[in-house]
């Protein structure tokens, strides 16, 4: 009875360890996948195309976006950004789940496509902005200018908590990283995510009046 494949959106703010939680996520259970975006930047040193992104052209991106191939999509610093659509529908019918790092605007976006009905929405929280700004000054690689840049961004994207499903604070990320499992665990469990479930209680029944 395995279940139908989830979208499973992560947004937090810069530095509340969202990328940190994607990669214990799939540490712990190989089956998940996470959202290889597309984008029309040139790769950078060391970039492989289908591992870090898919790059394309423009012109291809366009194509893909008109023919309602991208689950969501943005553009930044010039530059086009998006979730094509087939890998993630392929995975659902595997039975596997997506996890999508995306921001408030691009959650919307996928909760509003075709596939909305298999999301779940997680928004992760720092214990504090002050703490927030810390964890962004201990990773060493932004300069203030940028720092100030992300700390004002942040207020913007907490400003769209309500909006998700589940809203974690991340004090401790182990605690936070169990408290994702139990999400993913009884999601996976929802009877109408439950593939084959009717069957089996149908077999049940029909094995009772056999008796």
């Amino acid at each position: 009875m395995d279940h139908t494949g989830l979208l499973v959106i992560l947004s937090s703010p810069s530095g509340a360890g969202k990328s940190t939680l994607a990669r214990r996520l799939m540490d712990w259970d190989s089956s998940l996948r996470f959202s290889i975006s597309a984008t029309t930047r040139p790769p950078r040193p060391g970039e492989i195309d289908g591992e870090h992104y898919h790059f394309t052209t423009p012109d291809e991106f366009r194509a893909l976006v008109d023919d309602d191939q991208m689950l969501e999509h943005a553009e930044v610093f010039g530059n086009f950004y998006g979730s094509p659509r087939r890998p993630v529908e392929q995975a659902m019918r595997e039975g596997r789940d997506t996890i999508f790092d995306v921001d408030w605007q691009g959650g919307q976006q996928i909760r509003a496509s075709a596939l909305g009905g298999h999301v779940v929405s997680i928004f992760v929280l720092p214990p504090s902005l002050p703490e927030l700004e810390r964890r962004l000054r201990t990773r060493g690689q932004d300069s203030e200018e940028v720092i100030a840049g992300r700390m004002a961004k942040s207020r913007a994207e907490i400003s769209h908590w309500a909006e998700y499903d589940y809203v974690l604070i991340n004090e401790d990320l182990d605690e936070t990283e169990g408290q994702l499992r139990a999400i993913l665990t009884g999601e996976r469990l929802r009877r109408d995510r439950r593939a084959g479930l009717g069957a089996f209680v149908k077999n049940l029944m029909a094995e009772e009046q056999k008796q």
